[in-house]
């Protein structure tokens, strides 16, 4: 055992060289700093100084006290200076890192990270100064956002915005057309927050026309009032639909609706293809009476191949008072929703909440041309979809039409 001097008087840095060697040692045989300190007989702020350097000496002023047997936490959020050098002669020691969690009172799950992130990025040893720098640099804020600063990654988001995609069709199709670059990568999160969050001025402003609800802070989504008058003329109701429709296995079978103008004076009816969620608009310019909605169905479904003509399902609006000569024209049956039921046309519904954004509610639906409804079905027709994993309608449908030929 090393003995102690009897001479406790201070002796200087040069006359402590024995005991710096046997302090070492010690350290070196796996023995904690408080320990060695303990048998060699030195303050054990002079152990701490000889084992990890000269500390600045601002921070040696913040260590003017002894460090406690267990340091306290500086914050619940943040390891203070103490807490990793405690962490540091556990890792020396050879001790688990969920001992030393228990030591500090921290979850495992923060020593891990502390280490993984703050270790020396050359050596992989844990140096508890050079952590608490790293730590300390990454800590200030605000900082500057992904989005903001990679170019490239704000223009291709600003770019499928004005495509009016979503934030989250963004995120999931910018990881599958890059999968191979992370800068790319970024989560919808992220993108409302810099609309929400960073929105200033023009961008403010742009937020109407970035966003599908135009809002510039998130609401909850309201229930649309649900409208369903009968008729008299015998229905086929949709518990008769056949299970392929149900389980979209087999492409063909529609859902359809229509969307009103202000003052219910115009209207545009909307098909969704339940396999592909490909959408048809229907041209209705005067009227969305029976005998006009039966003909612009007709006329519609009339464009498409045999073998995508399979059913249609509407709600029990009066506009399908004509649904038997449809079936007739067509041979496609007609299959309706019970009442208020809205979810069984699910699809639909979502579709005709996408095509608010084209068409405002209170706005006069009669002056869009058959042209303008076309190129905004193209435009949602090519948007990536989350149900189709993040394919989009125009590359499920033409698949199938390939496939079929």
């Amino acid at each position: 055992m090393f003995e102690i001097r009897e001479d406790r008087s201070p002796q200087g840095r040069k006359k402590l060289v024995a005991e710096r060697r046997q302090y070492l040692d010690l350290v070196a045989k796996g023995v904690g700093t408080a320990e060695a300190c303990r048998v060699v007989g030195i303050n054990r702020r002079t152990g701490y100084r000889w084992r990890y350097g000269r500390a600045s000496k601002a921070k040696a002023g913040r260590k003017a006290n002894l460090p406690p047997a267990r340091p306290e936490p500086s914050s619940g959020r943040f390891l203070s200076v103490d807490e990793r050098i405690v962490i540091a002669d556990g890792l020396r020691a050879g001790r688990s890192q969920r001992s030393i969690a228990v030591e500090l009172g921290r979850p495992p799950s923060t020593i891990s990270r502390e280490i993984a992130r703050n270790s020396h990025p050359g050596s992989g040893d844990y140096r508890p100064h050079a952590a608490q720098d790293r730590a300390e640099q990454r800590r200030p804020r605000p900082k500057i956002g992904k989005i903001t600063a990679c170019p490239e990654l704000r223009d291709l988001v600003q770019g499928m915005l004005d495509d009016r995609c979503s934030p989250e069709q963004i995120s999931r199709r910018l990881r599958r057309d890059h999968p191979d670059r992370p800068e790319l990568h970024v989560t919808h999160e992220t993108i409302y927050q810099t609309l929400y969050l960073q929105g200033r001025g023009e961008l403010r402003r742009e937020l109407a026309r970035a966003l599908r609800t135009g809002r510039t802070i998130r609401k909850p989504r309201r229930a649309p009032d649900q409208r369903q008058p009968r008729f008299t003329h015998p229905m086929i109701m949709i518990s008769e639909r056949p299970a392929e429709a149900e389980d979209r296995a087999v492409p063909g079978h529609w859902e359809g609706d229509l969307i009103i103008g202000g003052g219910g004076t115009s209207a545009i009816g909307t098909l969704v293809e339940r396999a592909t969620r490909y959408v048809l608009l229907v041209h209705l310019p005067e009227r969305h009476d029976a005998e006009t909605v039966r003909d612009g169905l007709i006329h519609t479904i009339s464009t498409l191949p045999t073998h995508l003509r399979q059913s249609l399902t509407w709600d029990q609006g009066s506009e399908m008072g004509r649904h038997h000569e449809f079936s007739v024209a067509t041979g496609m049956p007609v299959y309706f929703c019970d009442p208020h039921s809205p979810w069984q046309r699910g699809s639909n519904e979502n579709t005709n909440g996408l095509l608010r954004q084209y068409f405002p509610k209170g706005s006069d639906l009669s002056v869009h041309t058959p042209d303008e409804l076309a190129a905004v079905a193209a435009q949602l027709n090519r948007r990536p979809r989350k149900t189709l994993g993040w394919d989009t309608p125009a590359e499920r449908l033409t698949k199938l039409l390939t496939e079929a030929s």
